[in-house]
């Protein structure tokens, strides 16, 4: 029986109402269908500190148009990061490299002696260690700057970070995000890539325009990634409150917009959780080992993919409750 009252996460209800009128008078030959794209593009460079940007169909197809650019070796975490990063290497014949790191958090000591011995072109990194824990982006990319690494920032969970650690073009050489359900800037589809080396974006001109976004899927980022910043703050500090709470936390003293637990079982546990814990009946739940979190015995709680509104003290404090019941 499910015992606390949580809502999976959806556009504002702005806009949704932006995206309707959107989709009843707009196309790309218009006008208005023009400016829904253009306003999207400013609002991406706002929020990244990017001049250029290029918005796509997904996260995924954002990060084909980036790695198109490299001709040589790929980095990427060993775990945290995003399969799509392998998937693109792979498709694209390029080589890559894993990067060990501490449960998905890279050691930046660590991280300049490797790229220092295998000389990659390009290193793709998450903002979050599989969502769990905050990378530090600005050291990577210092150590990247002076070895002529270019650092590609897939910042799909760290975009509106307050604090301008993450998802800020001041620290990446090229940003790319998913605007998909249920990340931080969504609206259902769509992704984005931006950069302040627009030859990048020249290089890859025909798949961003072969897999560029609709007007809709525009007039819906203008405005829903305004409320990034809000969305981002609350899931972090609701992470931090449940994680204060409970014992086997990895990375306890990380930002990060899921929980990950070790656990002996992670299938039981995993299944009496999803019993117990869900948003509109979706699971909020995701078993390890799995690349896209950490590779050990462990669950995580996907913060992440509930709206922001549902995270209020009583109900952050029935999920520790539930969660404590189950696995301590």
């Amino acid at each position: 029986m499910i015992e606390v009252d949580l809502n999976f996460k959806k556009p504002s209800e702005r806009t949704r109402t932006i995206m309707l009128e959107a989709a009843i008078n707009t196309d790309y030959a218009s006008k208005r269908g023009t400016e829904y794209i253009k306003l999207a593009e400013i609002e991406i460079s706002n929020i990244t500190s990017h001049e250029h940007v290029k918005i796509v169909n997904s996260g995924n197809s954002a990060i084909l148009a980036a790695m198109s650019n490299f001709k040589g070796k790929i980095l990427i975490p060993d775990q945290g990061g995003w399969t799509g990063f392998k998937n693109t290497a792979e498709f694209l014949g390029l080589e890559t490299l894993e990067l060990p790191t501490e449960l998905g958090v890279i050691n930046p000591t660590v991280f300049a002696e490797y790229i220092q011995e295998y000389n990659p072109e390009a290193f793709f990194i998450t903002s979050f260690a599989g969502y769990i824990a905050e990378q530090p982006i600005k050291e990577l990319f210092e150590i990247c700057n002076d070895n002529g690494v270019i650092l590609v920032e897939d910042a799909s969970g760290g975009i509106g970070d307050v604090e301008r650690r993450l998802g800020n073009g001041d620290n990446s050489h090229i940003i790319v995000a998913s605007t998909g359900s249920p990340k931080i800037v969504n609206v259902g589809n769509g992704g984005f890539i931006s950069t302040n080396d627009n030859e990048f974006l020249k290089k890859s001109k025909f798949i961003l325009k072969t897999l560029r976004a609709d007007p809709v899927t525009c007039a819906g980022i203008a405005e829903e990634i305004r409320n990034a910043s809000y969305i981002s703050s609350k899931t972090i500090e609701a992470c931090d409150i449940i994680k204060k709470e409970l014992q086997s936390v990895i990375h306890p003293d990380k930002r990060g917009i899921s929980i990950a637990l070790k656990t002996d079982d992670p299938k039981k546990v995993g299944y009496l959780l999803r019993q117990r814990l869900q948003a509109d009946r979706r699971s909020i739940i995701t078993v390890c080992p799995r690349y896209e979190r950490v590779m050990i015995d462990a669950i995580c709680l996907e913060i992440k993919n509930l709206d922001p509104g549902c995270l209020e003290e009583d109900t952050i404090n029935e999920i520790i409750q539930i969660v404590k019941g189950i696995i301590e």
